[in-house]
């Protein structure tokens, strides 16, 4: 049951800011089950701006008044600043979590994040914006209840959680919605239904993926992917970094180093290695140059606040950059993957788009730059107010453009910029992190804010992207890293090969047994992309969600839930010497450690580099045996091992969702989901199916059980 409906007396303290006006003429609109938006006041909602945030307009199914609520924003202006201000009171002992993309631990109380998107390499403990805007605050109270709050703007947003949750907008007043929930669970569905999900990926995308900047010329990139196999390194793809182009014109090769990029594409498809290669949005500005000169007729370029067509410098020199708020350019920008893919490219990897422009104090283009943006997304105005949805829009189109052409394949498209809701689009990482420590022990509660923001298709560049690190770095953080939902090593130009074996057969040999973990635990993982593709349900999900009323847990960031049915521990500091606080026992049986003795390279003892793993009890987790690529095996489905935990009743249940891991047609019933139940008869432990759905045939297989636990 929710909370019962009440009136929350709000007060606000004298902040060293100052206020104005503080409004209390706001209304509010219910909008679904438990989710209401407020606006400051009548006037304000009928000016209302156009949402990016929400996968579509929700109708209102009427007023309701505040004095029954529970959560109220109010409104107030900055008398020094004039950014609209809303906030909300929290009651003692409520644990604050999500900002999107934030630096530093997982519990956010006490810590101000902005939104704007911002090209931050080598970014460290103490910024306050990187690379995504999410302006969401996921709120735990002390019993376990929950509930989450959006500003809906795209504008340069302060979310500050030193006392209570306020936003402080720039682009005058905006909606706020509020979810309420029994659980932090039911709060990320709600998300999931305002803003959407993530498309079912290719299974190729679930795997793991090679990259640097860059591994070039091709024969570079045939060697590293020859290594993988020769070396027995399961992996599923090879990125290409800008490097590939033609003097770092997009859409182009260089015809030394990549003579023949269908070739070298055909070449990794027969090594089982799928491939992704960059594209960047700074298009060079030079006549001759296609696609500068496509765009020019297209009249696709942001303008300046003159109306002459913008130049800033990237990797090209100088630039021109399309605009991605006005469809015309959306669907040129579309089309030009069409030759594009025809080298049979597989994934699309949309980069330095906050968008990043070089030399330039800002680091991106001005303010008051302008963009024809479509009617339906505001219309024409300044890039202060589009510069969050910039990426978010190009990965759009690009998206539209890889579907286009290629309409039987599902598309991966990897984004660096991104705002809430672009999940919707693609999947991003962490960015531009550093190879030390501090950056290894980050990425786990970065990817954890960033899934409980909406965005669950997220890791960390694996070794660190910046700098060199070392072996016993690399090691350590390949052994959890190769759980996250994007699983990518990397690193950058000038520094040392980062690649499994360049630091030696130890940590070789605990990379392989980290990768083999991933692709043992395939149809789980592959089976929590597909929840959270229908329901928005995070992949990675914090420790806390185990046991949300468990203070214990709630700043517990050295592990996390690999949906909600697998634990995760890591070893996250040099000595390994942090121990992780654990979920309580369930009805007086404890998670059980399991781990997967009969691994293919030999393992028999315990790897100390690697994370422990744990199984709650009551669950099911579907294993198979180690692929060194998806499609490696002539039926990937024609074994399965069940790690059962039975709960105190001596029962257990698990899922398992199976696909052709390509294609749509699982959209239309060619998918086969199966539920299984194991149950203790007698000191005799029986698995059984007792339900399937789903038009795909069941295998013949075989099925092993393992039982854990005691």
């Amino acid at each position: 049951m929710k909370k019962p409906l009440c009136l929350q007396i709000l007060v606000i303290a004298s902040l060293s800011f100052g206020v104005v006006g503080q409004a209390l003429g706001q209304v509010a609109q219910v909008i679904g089950d438990g989710i209401v938006r407020f606006d400051r006041s009548h006037e304000a909602r009928e000016v209302r701006k156009p949402s990016f945030a929400l996968v579509q307009e929700f109708e209102s199914y009427g007023d309701v008044g505040l004095n029954s609520l529970t959560e109220v924003p109010v409104y107030s202006t900055d008398a020094k600043t004039g950014r609209t201000v809303a906030s909300i009171s929290i009651e003692l002992g409520t644990s604050l979590y999500g900002t999107g993309e934030c630096a530093g631990p997982l519990l956010r109380n006490g810590f101000v994040t902005e939104t704007w998107n911002l090209d931050a390499f080598g970014y460290g403990l103490d910024a306050e914006n990187l690379y995504t805007s999410h302006p969401w605050v996921l709120a735990v109270r002390a019993d376990g209840t929950a509930f989450g709050v959006l500003a809906d703007t795209t504008y340069r947003c302060q979310i500050d959680l030193r006392d209570g949750i306020t936003f402080r907008a720039e682009g005058g007043d905006f909606p706020v919605i509020v979810i309420d929930g029994d659980s932090p669970q039911e709060v990320m569905l709600g998300l999931g239904k305002l803003t959407g999900t993530i498309a079912m990926p290719p299974k190729w995308a679930v795997g793991y993926h090679q990259c640097r900047y860059s591994y070039n010329p091709d024969s570079r990139v045939k060697e590293v992917v020859q290594e993988f196999r020769d070396r027995k390194l399961p992996a599923d793809v090879i990125w290409m970094d800008i490097d590939y182009m033609d003097e770092y014109r997009v859409f182009t090769f260089d015809k030394e180093q990549f003579p023949d990029p269908k070739g070298l594409n055909r070449w990794l498809d027969s090594k089982g290695f799928s491939n992704v290669w960059m594209i960047d949005p700074g298009v060079k500005d030079e006549d001759g140059y296609f696609v500068s000169d496509s765009g020019d007729e297209h009249d696709a370029w942001v303008r300046d606040k003159d109306g002459n067509v913008y130049n800033g410098e990237v990797w090209p020199g100088v630039c021109v950059f399309p605009d991605y708020l006005n469809k015309d350019v959306r669907n040129w920008w579309a089309g030009l993957y069409e030759d594009f893919m025809a080298n049979e490219i597989d994934g699309v990897w949309n980069d330095m788009n906050e968008p990043a422009v070089f030399n330039v104090e800002t680091k991106t283009m001005p303010e008051t730059n302008v963009h024809r943006a479509d009617p339906e997304l505001g219309g024409t105005d300044t890039h202060d107010r589009y510069h969050n949805v910039y990426g978010m829009q190009m990965i759009r189109a690009t998206r539209e453009g890889v579907m286009a052409t290629n309409p039987d394949k599902r598309p991966f498209v990897l984004s660096r910029a991104n705002f809430i809701g672009g999940q919707r689009y693609g999947a991003t990482w962490t960015g531009d992190n550093s190879a030390n420590w501090a950056h290894l022990d980050m990425s786990i509660p970065m990817s954890l804010n960033l899934s409980l923001s909406g965005q669950p298709f997220v890791g960390p560049d694996i070794g660190g992207f910046a700098y060199n690190g070392d072996g016993e770095l690399f090691q350590r953080w390949m052994g959890f890293g190769t759980l996250f939902p994007f699983s990518r090593g990397h690193t950058a130009k000038g520094n040392i090969d980062k690649e499994p074996w360049s630091f030696g057969a130890e940590v070789e040999a605990t990379s392989r047994r980290g990768l083999e973990r991933r692709y043992r635990l395939m149809p789980y993982i592959y089976t929590l992309f597909k929840e959270s593709a229908d329901t928005g349900m995070p992949i990675v999900r914090p420790t806390f969600f185990a046991d949300p009323a468990d203070p214990a847990l709630r700043s517990e960031d050295d592990s996390f839930l690999l949906g909600a049915d697998m634990l995760v521990v890591t070893k996250a500091t040099p000595e390994g010497d942090r121990v992780s606080v654990m979920p309580g026992a369930v009805d007086g049986v404890e998670w059980a450690e399991f781990d997967f003795p009969d691994f293919e390279s030999g393992r028999d003892s315990k790897d100390a580099n690697l994370p422990d793993l744990f199984i709650r009890p009551g669950a099911i987790i579907a294993t198979a045996p180690v692929t060194q690529y998806f499609g490696d095996r002539p039926d990937s489905r024609d074994e399965l091992t069940l790690i059962v935990h039975l709960d105190a009743n001596g029962e257990a249940f698990g899922t398992l969702y199976e696909d052709e891991g390509e294609g749509f047609g699982y959209m239309l019933g060619e998918y086969l989901v199966t539920n299984f139940k194991a149950t203790n008869k007698n000191g005799k432990v029986t698995v059984e199916v007792v339900s399937q759905e789903g038009k795909l045939e069941m295998p013949g297989r075989e099925i092993r059980v393992k039982v854990v636990g005691s």
